[in-house]
């Protein structure tokens, strides 16, 4: 499953991302994983992102933000 959001932090020491789920005002989903063939000068608070849930919303810890754009 894939859901856009908004990057809202990013720690490069983890490469774990902050990101708002799209379409709601009050999910942010923490320390989600951030694919490693995303610099980190790419994680730019405001920008929007793809996130890719492997095995749907009912394991969200295995979610990891594939894509980037402004």
């Amino acid at each position: 499953m894939l859901i856009t959001g908004t990057l809202k932090g990013f720690n490069a020491g983890t490469y774990k991302a902050i990101v708002k789920l799209s379409g709601s005002n009050v999910i942010f989903m923490h320390d989600v994983s951030v694919a490693r063939n995303i610099a980190a000068i790419e994680m730019v608070t405001d920008r929007e992102c793809c996130v890719y849930f492997p095995h749907g919303l009912s394991n969200p810890g295995n979610a990891v933000v594939i894509a980037v754009w402004t």
